[in-house]
């Protein structure tokens, strides 16, 4: 038994990093393509994103958003829910969580705790909104959460743009400069690495411990693997929607509230959509199939292809979309296994149901 196991983990770690190495691969073949050279690509690209503790940093700062919403699209697709509003999350927290640090009166500490927590109750409610529409109506959850990122990204953008607009501002549409008594503490000082990542990394431990060792994650993990069995066990499907979704929208409003608290130092306009952040998160968990612990693997990995694109092309006649091409394999081929696994399930689903017939 448990060298079955251990041959499920070893497989289960085998198709992720199969799926990376067929990605530099085709990242090769496009460099090639374009007259430049594969080792001193690569070289340049992890120099990039790991050659000093300054990049090093820096990847690691553009990694805990990633990371953050790894984990919440990581814990509703456990649950059997494929929630892809990280986004429009992300953006409502990020928004709640400066409104809150800059309206609300008290001193400094209280002001922090209620940002923290407007932030992760917008993307929580957001998320969970989603997932009421499911078990209320049965709106489509992939539908109402794509759709919900477009609602979000612009009511953000039009009180940004006109009633909380900095008054300071010339042009950009953005709230106010938080206070210097707010800002998260960095962990390197003179970088942007705030103690943000510490939180992601520690919520990564605390979420791989709630499925595997408590009787609510096993709920979780039952429902999403096999929601026929659960069913007949007593779990009740809404309410673990809704749960799921709750808790992943909240991590999605973290990682808003962390850029906003501990890297921009207030909400401005397209400041989560242009870097993708959401789609990086959706895709790290894809690759780690949903694993937690192999999200923030993942994350930085991500991170490190985005960080060490710009190395490569400050320093080489590789362009910078060399990454982008490199992420995008590792989505096609992850997808591929993915689609591979649900046919396979399927054959295997109609076999039993003709031998028992």
């Amino acid at each position: 038994m448990k060298q079955d196991k251990m041959m499920t983990y070893l497989r289960g770690l085998l198709q992720p990093l199969l799926a990376i190495v067929l990605g530099l691969i085709v990242g090769a073949v496009m460099i090639i393509a374009v007259g430049g050279s594969v080792l001193e690509t690569y070289a340049e690209m992890a120099k990039g994103a790991f050659g000093s503790s300054y990049f090093t940093a820096s990847t690691l700062a553009r990694a805990t958003p990633i990371i953050l919403v790894g984990l919440g699209a990581s814990l509703a697709f456990r649950a059997g829910f494929f929630n892809l509003g990280a986004e429009g999350q992300m953006i409502l927290g990020a928004l709640s969580a400066a409104l809150a640090a800059l309206y609300v009166p008290g001193p400094a500490a209280l002001k922090l705790v209620c940002a923290l927590v407007a932030g992760m109750l917008a993307g929580g409610l957001w998320s969970a909104l989603a997932g009421w529409l499911d078990t209320r109506f049965r709106m489509n959850l992939l539908i109402t959460t794509l759709l919900f990122n477009y609602i979000a990204a612009l009511f953000a953008g039009y009180l940004v743009s006109f009633p909380l607009k900095d008054k300071a501002s010339t042009g950009a549409s953005q709230t106010a400069m938080l206070d210097k008594s707010l800002w998260l503490p960095k962990i390197m000082s003179g970088t942007t690495l705030h103690i943000g990542f510490l939180v992601a990394v520690l919520a990564a431990i605390g979420m791989a411990w709630y499925l595997r060792y408590t009787v609510k994650g096993y709920e979780i993990r039952m429902l999403g693997s096999n929601p026929l069995f659960a069913g007949y066990g007593g779990v009740r499907r809404g309410r673990v929607m809704l749960l799921s979704m709750l808790a992943s929208g909240a991590l999605a409003g973290l990682a808003g509230t962390f850029e906003v608290l501990g890297t921009q130092y207030r909400y401005i306009d397209n400041m989560l959509s242009a870097p993708g952040f959401a789609w990086s998160g959706i895709m790290a968990t894809l690759i780690a199939g949903s694993n937690p612990i192999g999200t923030v693997f993942a994350a930085i990995l991500l991170a490190a292809l985005q960080t060490g694109g710009m190395g490569v092309e400050r320093n080489t006649e590789v362009p910078l979309e060399i990454s982008n091409i490199i992420q995008a394999a590792l989505i096609l081929f992850v997808s591929a296994r993915l689609t591979f696994a649900f046919i396979s399930r399927r054959k295997a689903r109609r076999g039993a149901d003709g031998n028992a017939a």
